[in-house]
């Protein structure tokens, strides 16, 4: 499947030098002197870097065999993730690699969307918030600090992140995946 500049929108998936990349944001410019041209804001979808790039109206580009599915993670094993399609049940793993600093956040039974480009993995799209149990925590002394303080915990899956002096070890905890930031104790 062949685009254009004319195809651009928020959110399209394309190919650019053989490399997957998303539109952020685009604006078409028609200057009065010369010709139009489209600016672009793009997120590398292997590499999740930001690139801005200007194209000539009218460009082409491949549109590449981008697919979604769902999935939900059976387990973490060595420096993969396996998983499961939820609709086929087919099992396969995910490097760490390509999961990035997203793979702190899996745990059995999580369910993601996945992007693919083929049979390719891409990228997963987590849940905004998950749930993850404290596998180290030192002890909070009271009356340290006027304000309440913090500590650094460690958590399943090997993230480790400031929680309030009170957590202690074997809680459960709310955690944004946007921010990595602790949230509250799960209820």
């Amino acid at each position: 499947m062949s685009l254009a500049t004319s195809d651009f929108r928020k959110g399209l998936k394309l190919l650019i030098e053989g490399q997957p990349f998303e539109i952020i944001d685009f604006q078409h410019v028609k200057p009065g002197k010369g010709g139009a041209f489209v600016r672009t804001k793009l997120r590398g979808l292997k590499s999740d870097n930001v690139l801005d790039k200007t194209f000539r109206s009218g460009e082409r580009f491949e549109g590449g065999d981008f697919s979604e599915k769902p999935l939900q993670c059976l387990y973490l094993e060595g420096e993969s993730a396996m998983f499961m399609d939820m609709e086929t049940y087919e099992q396969f793993s995910i490097p760490f690699s390509v999961l990035g600093n997203k793979r702190f956040y899996l745990k059995e039974g999580v369910e993601v969307r996945a992007l693919f480009l083929g049979t390719d993995p891409l990228t997963i799209e987590i849940p905004t918030f998950v749930e993850l149990k404290v596998v180290e925590a030192e002890p909070g002394v009271r009356g340290d600090t006027a304000q309440g303080g913090t500590k650094p915990a460690t958590l399943e899956g090997g993230l480790v992140v400031q929680v309030p002096l009170f957590i202690e070890q074997g809680e459960v905890l709310r955690v944004d995946t946007r921010t990595g930031m602790y949230i509250e104790r799960a209820k």
